[in-house]
C-alpha cells in the first residue's frame, strides 16, 4: 500500500500542493495535519506510521514535512526501514526502496550532518573571537551601572518602594531586583 502524509506549520496553510502531488503519485491513503514540525506531538504522523506495514510505503511531498530535525528524519526513515517500509521524497526525488535511494539518503544525512558541524565550529570560534575583542554577548542591560547606583541611593530612602524606583526608570520590579543582585 501506498501512503501519503502531508503536513503544514499554521492553520492558515494550505496542503493542496502537497495532496496534488501525493494523490498523482499513486497514494491509497493520506494522512494531513496543521502542526509545526517542531511540536513532537504530530498525531496524524503517528497514526500513518502506525498503519504502515511490511512491504508499504510513505511518501511525503519534501523531506521537511516529515521530520523535525535531520536526527529526527534519520530515525524516522531507520524505524521505517526496519519494519521493511519504503519511503519516498517527491521533491528530492529520493526512494529507500531501492538501494540507489538509500544510499541517497545516507549521503543527504552525512551532509546535512557535516554542515550542522560546520556551522557549530563557526559559531563558536565567532564568540571566542568577540570575547577576545572584549565583546559579551546576550541581550543589552536595561539600566547602566549609574542608574543602579542612583537606584540604590533612591532605595535607602525608606518611604521610597522598589515598584516606585523602577517606575522612574521604565523597567520592571524584576529587572530593577535582577541589576540590583
Amino acid at each position: 500500500m501506498i501512503i501519503g502524509y502531508a503536513r503544514v506549520s499554521t492553520s492558515e496553510q494550505d496542503t493542496s500542493l502537497q495532496l496534488d502531488a501525493l494523490n498523482s503519485s499513486g497514494c491509497e491513503r493520506i494522512y494531513q495535519e496543521s502542526k509545526s514540525g517542531r511540536t513532537k506531538e504530530r498525531p496524524e504522523l503517528t497514526r500513518c506510521i502506525d498503519a504502515l506495514r511490511e512491504g508499504d510505503t510513505i511518501i511525503v511531498w519534501r523531506l521537511d514535512r516529515l521530520g523535525r530535525s535531520l536526527k529526527d528524519l534519520v530515525e524516522i526513515i531507520a524505524g521505517l526501514e526496519e519494519r521493511n517500509i519504503g519511503f519516498r521524497s517527491l521533491n528530492e526525488a529520493i526512494d529507500t526502496t531501492n538501494a540507489g535511494g538509500k544510499l541517497i539518503f545516507h549521503i543527504f544525512a552525512a551532509l546535512a550532518e557535516f554542515e550542522r558541524s560546520l556551522i557549530q565550529e563557526r559559531t563558536k570560534a565567532g564568540l571566542a573571537a568577540a570575547r577576545a575583542r572584549g565583546r559579551r554577548g546576550g541581550r543589552p542591560r536595561k539600566l547602566t551601572s549609574d542608574q543602579i547606583r542612583k537606584a540604590k541611593a533612591m532605595l535607602s530612602d525608606p518611604e521610597m518602594t522598589k515598584t516606585e524606583v523602577a517606575k522612574h526608570f521604565g523597567v520592571s520590579r524584576v529587572t530593577l531586583n535582577s541589576a540590583l543582585s
